[in-house]
């Protein structure tokens, strides 16, 4: 009996934590499918569905051009630092060198440094080269990988059995064969959980094309998402019911590939947790 109330209590739990992350989302779409006047009446269900404000921001900014934009820097940001960090993990986690632990440590250290602190240095090495106004910033700083994608990348590497790759070394493989044949295939979820989260976090970021991007026609979809919310938003004639529709744009890539990743996503996060 006390087994079953348990898993009430964990099933209402649940469900009401769902609902609690699910109403903001929810309420932007129904918000956006609303007319103007009744945008903010706090109704999920509206009582007159109006699906032309979504022409309406088709009409009213390149989104089409914004989409591919942001698609392109978040492929090319993920691909590069889930790449790069990969390599460097698998340096940390196999070869064994004087003062490893210590340098590992310095790299985790980076982790501390604010983002505010290296902007301005970072901008004026990009203006400097000529790649102020450009996507270029938004996934090249990627190259130098990530602290954090480095530390997890070498947590699952350490958790396989050293023996394949000494008999992989007595077979003769070289280093790249180690990596590219053993480690990458046998942490293929930590690879894919590392690339969701860099996906995710280029798609969302407003920051950098805020401080990069001058021409319309580059605007990633927050970036762009801005622009309508300036303009329809803030001055002028108030339209939120076209810039919430643009926040639905926005948002619903990356919940459709949360649901298509979920499981390499789920199997990333339970093999972490079991080597830990």
């Amino acid at each position: 009996m006390l087994k079953q109330r348990r898993g009430v209590l964990f099933w209402v739990v649940l469900i009401g934590a769902s609902v609690l992350f699910l109403y903001p989302f929810l309420w932007v779409l129904s918000a956006s499918l609303k007319p103007r006047s009744q945008v903010f009446d706090n109704k999920l269900v509206p009582e007159q569905v109006r699906p032309e404000n979504y022409v309406d921001v088709w009409q009213a900014a390149p989104v089409l051009d914004w989409f591919v934009n942001s698609v392109v820097v978040a492929l090319a940001a993920a691909a590069a630092v889930t790449l790069v960090s990969s390599l460097v993990a698998f340096g940390f986690a196999y070869f064994r060198f004087p003062g490893r632990n210590a340098l590992f440590g310095l790299v985790l250290g980076t982790m501390m440094l604010p983002a505010a602190v290296t902007m301005i240095p970072v901008y004026l090495i990009w203006n400097s080269v000529g790649l102020a106004n450009t996507q270029v910033p938004l996934w090249a700083v990627n190259l130098f990988g990530s602290a954090f994608y480095i530390f997890l990348l070498r947590q699952f590497f350490l958790g396989l059995p050293r023996e394949l790759f000494e008999a992989a070394r007595i077979d003769g493989a070289s280093h790249w064969t180690l990596f590219w044949r053993i480690a990458v295939p046998l942490c293929r979820p930590a690879l894919i959980v590392s690339f969701i989260f860099e996906l995710k976090a280029s798609w969302s970021d407003l920051l950098k094309p805020l401080i990069y991007l001058r021409d319309p026609e580059l605007f990633t979809l927050p970036r762009g998402l801005k622009a309508i919310s300036d303009q329809f938003g803030q001055s002028g004639e108030q339209q939120w019911e076209v810039v919430l529709a643009g926040s639905v744009i926005t948002t619903v890539p990356m919940i459709i590939v949360f649901f298509l990743a979920q499981r390499y996503f789920m199997q990333g996060i339970a093999t972490q947790g079991r080597k830990g």
